[in-house]
This record gives structure tokens, sequence and C-alpha cells, in this order.
């Protein structure tokens, strides 16, 4: 499969159909909650990951990556924490890919009260793909990169 875009790049005239900005809900259970009764700033880390790795499967980023004999490593974790969060909340995670750079990709995120829309925490992560049995970085495959479309910081939710 060829790359829709050039790397850093959105693509001239559209995503070609695909939304590019990926969904994930959460309902916020007891065991995410911190002794002051609102979200844990940990459990937003956890979060981060689980919408990455349900958006890289359902890209077929993550089948690619091991047919490559590749992972993905996290290099850094930023979160801003804006509003805090309480048990029971309904909460959209949006995860997109923001760029590629040779061995790594930025990845943003924003975290969404459903029932007000208010921000609650925005974050990143740098992950950086990696040879599987070597644990050294190595270049992103082209059939990996093309299965995402890349957010411009302008275009960003």
């Amino acid at each position: 499969m060829g790359r829709p875009v050039s790397r850093g790049q959105h693509p001239p005239g559209g995503d070609g159909g695909r939304d590019p900005i990926h969904r994930h809900s959460i309902v916020v259970g007891r065991r995410a909650l911190d002794e002051n009764g609102h979200v844990n700033n940990v459990q937003y880390v956890q979060w981060m990951q689980d919408a990455a790795v349900e958006h890289s499967d359902r890209t077929g980023c993550t089948r690619l990556t091991r047919e490559a004999g590749a992972m993905w490593v996290a290099r850094s974790h930023t979160i801003e924490y804006l509003r805090p969060a309480f048990e029971d909340e309904r909460i959209t995670v949006l995860t997109w890919v923001s760029n590629w750079r040779k061995v790594r990709s930025l990845r943003r995120y924003r975290f969404v009260r459903e029932v007000d829309g208010s921000l609650l925490a925005r974050g990143e992560t740098d992950w950086v793909y990696v040879d599987a049995t070597t644990g050294r970085p190595m270049n992103i495959p082209d059939e990996v990169a093309g299965v995402f479309v890349l957010v411009p910081p302008e275009r960003e939710p």
C-alpha cells in the first residue's frame, strides 16, 4: 500500500474519505479515581495508550508493524490537565497522528467530557519505531506511515 501523503504533510484535496481523528469512548469507573474523588492523573496515560492501540489496530498499523518485525515504544508523554473528571462521566478521547519523522511519530490527544463538551486534558506521545528483536530504532516503512492521514496543527480539533 502506498502512502497517500508525504511525511509531515496533509494530503492535498482531503483525506481520501478517512477520518484522521480517532474517537475512543470511556465511562469513568471507580478504580480510575484518586483520593480526591476525581480521575487520577496516571489514568490519562493509560487512556492515551488504549486509544492509540485501538486506532493502530483499526487502521492496520499494528498488523503491518508486526509483519515488519517492529514495535512502537513511547519516548515521552506530555499531558496538560485542564478540568477534573468524575466517576460515571462519559469521556471521548480524540487522537490523531500529527507528524512522522525518520523513526518517530507524534500522536496527540484531547479528552472531552461528553455531556458538556468541556476539554478536560490534552496530551501527546512521541513514539519511536523499533526493531522488535534488537530494540534499536528503525525507519518507519511507507506502508506503515500510509495507513494514517496526518493532522497538521491548524486542523487539530
